[in-house]
């Protein structure tokens, strides 16, 4: 089953991933099944700006994939496309989760 979700950030789109892949946060807002595999560094995909997929190979089938734009007004709008068998509607919880790990980089930083 597969879920897609889109929010905007207001924050700097570097900000948004690199707070998104640092293995680090991983815990933080990533689904269980994808954490399970140690918070490993995602795949940066080839050809694309700001974009990572992570994979798991504890729980097969799980993946995710973040994409990371800048907007005019200065933040970010990220697109999460979320698979795995119960992936239905974890896309929106996830990336509310991702947007509390960026707020919290950037009251740390």
């Amino acid at each position: 089953m597969a879920a897609h979700a889109e929010r905007g950030m207001s924050a700097p789109p570097e900000v948004v991933f690199n707070t998104a892949t640092d293995p680090d946060r991983a815990a933080a807002w990533l689904p269980e099944p994808l954490r399970q595999d140690g918070g490993r560094r995602p795949e940066l995909v080839s050809g694309k700006k700001m974009c990572a997929r992570w994979c798991s190979d504890s729980a097969p089938g799980w993946s995710a994939e973040i994409r990371v734009e800048a907007v005019d007004a200065g933040g970010a709008q990220v697109r999460l496309d979320l698979a795995g068998a119960d992936a239905d509607g974890l896309a929106e919880q996830t990336l509310a989760n991702l947007a509390r790990e960026v707020a919290d980089n950037l009251t740390a930083g």
